[in-house]
């Protein structure tokens, strides 16, 4: 069975995924003389770095995702298809989905990453992690429940395991997630719900390294540690979780951890899909490209963002997988099938850092762009303008403005309601089945 799409009249280009990478390039082909047909298993680009926020209550799911077809509305030449890559077929150049077939002239895949468990069944059982929105709600249910369940309480060890929280990973998600956490229980907790004791409430961070954030600077490392710990939250360098029993941590010090919920936020692996060799398959099963961003002895298929490895001297493990060498990777190829369809030669990529930055909390935020760092207020305002010029949609960036500046003058989260009863037993459940399936195959 073949995807039904009008034959094009000139070229197909297919791109699987819609992420920072594969939504950059769609966008920048519309014009080109392509058909462009982008399959997605959502019909919605997320916007990853706000997951968080969606976590912690601050944000509506629906202020950081927007409907590819509504971005695309009224583009000739572009078709969407919700539908599941199977596989690969480069001998003739087509893909299996579980809708169909669909051939191509020239294939991008960039399906992302997903959170990396290091082979610990424990943790992919029990833990909860926050790469996309439906486990950002999850955690956002879990949270305001646990906050419910934990009024009715009288067993005091129980009740302090429900109220702890361990985040497992210090990079910008995990500091960022930790910081929200630290302002709902200097914030949230005695306003509204005063019959807790907000010292009940525990955040702790625990990484792996000697400092959080390790791909900033020593002193914004230290900058942001500081930040943490003024919102309560207490940070464990040198440390990493060995094992999770559901309501304890076990850790490498020989220090557990009495906790309901540990968030893992400490690694991510590359998402490839069948038909490419495993040979080619570097760390974090990531795909080995080329200068140009074409898969290694594929033709005419290419590689961008996560699920990408540019592999030389200079970088011997790859680029950072990170969004801007998504977006950059993805602006380069756009040129580059330009060049192609003009029988011209490629140019090769060049990733150009442009700095990173994150945020603690209100007013609390780390920059650093080349030999400019900053930190505290200004910071926390230039992290705000970016991101919401990076999200899509001139009416998400306004609704987002208004939750910002509502929430900078109160200390309520915007969206607490528990809008349907988070069953993480029967999550559990579900997990330990999908491990059975994968263990079979």
């Amino acid at each position: 069975m073949k995807i039904d799409i009008p034959k094009p009249e000139n070229r197909r280009v297919v791109i699987i995924g819609g992420g920072f990478a594969g939504l950059t390039l769609a966008k920048s082909l519309i014009k080109a003389k392509l058909q462009v047909v982008l399959i997605d298993k959502n019909n919605y680009h997320a916007f990853p770095p706000l997951l968080y926020q969606v976590a912690t209550a601050d944000l509506e799911a629906t202020a950081i995702a927007f409907p590819f077809r509504k971005i695309f509305r009224n583009k000739k030449n572009f078709f969407f298809r919700l539908a599941e890559v199977l596989n690969i077929n480069p001998d003739n150049q087509s893909i299996s989905t579980n809708i169909g077939d669909i051939s191509y002239d020239y294939l991008i895949i960039a399906t992302g990453s997903k959170t990396n468990f290091f082979n610990m069944e424990g943790l992919k059982i029990r833990s909860m992690p926050m790469k996309n929105i439906n486990q950002a709600i999850n955690l956002r249910h879990m949270i305001l429940q646990n906050f419910e369940q934990a009024l009715g309480m009288a067993n005091q060890r129980k009740k302090k395991s429900i109220m702890n929280y361990v985040i497992a990973g210090g990079g910008p998600t995990g500091v960022e997630l930790a910081g929200a956490l630290g302002e709902i229980k200097k914030n949230v907790l005695p306003s509204e719900y005063p019959e807790l004791e907000s010292d009940l409430m525990q955040v702790n961070l625990i990484q792996a390294g000697d400092r959080i954030l390790p791909m900033f600077s020593e002193k914004s490392s230290a900058k942001a540690q500081e930040f943490l710990e003024d919102l309560g939250v207490k940070v464990q360098l040198n440390s990493r979780v060995t094992d999770y029993f559901g309501d304890f941590i076990q850790t490498n010090n020989n220090e557990d951890l009495v906790a309901h919920t540990l968030i893992w936020t400490a690694g991510v692996t590359a998402s490839p899909i069948q038909g490419i060799g495993e040979s080619i398959l570097k760390d974090s099963n990531r795909i080995e490209v080329d200068k140009f961003n074409e898969v290694k002895h594929y033709k005419n298929i290419f590689a961008i963002g996560d699920v990408s490895s540019i592999i030389s001297e200079d970088i011997p493990r790859g680029l950072p997988m990170i969004a801007p060498v998504a977006i950059q990777q993805a602006q380069k190829l756009t040129k580059n099938l330009k060049r192609l369809i003009e029988g011209k030669k490629m140019l090769p990529f060049k990733y150009k850092d442009k700095g990173s930055m994150a945020t603690i909390g209100k007013n609390k935020a780390v920059v650093e762009m080349g030999k400019f760092q900053m930190h505290g207020r200004i910071a926390w305002y230039i992290w705000m303008l970016v991101h919401l010029l990076s999200l899509v949609g001139f009416s998400k960036k306004i609704n987002v403005f208004i939750t910002w500046t509502v929430n900078y003058f109160s200390k309520d989260r915007g969206v607490q309601l528990i809008l349907r009863r988070f069953d993480f037993h029967k999550l559990k459940e579900q997990r330990k089945e999908q491990i059975k399936i994968e263990n079979e195959n």
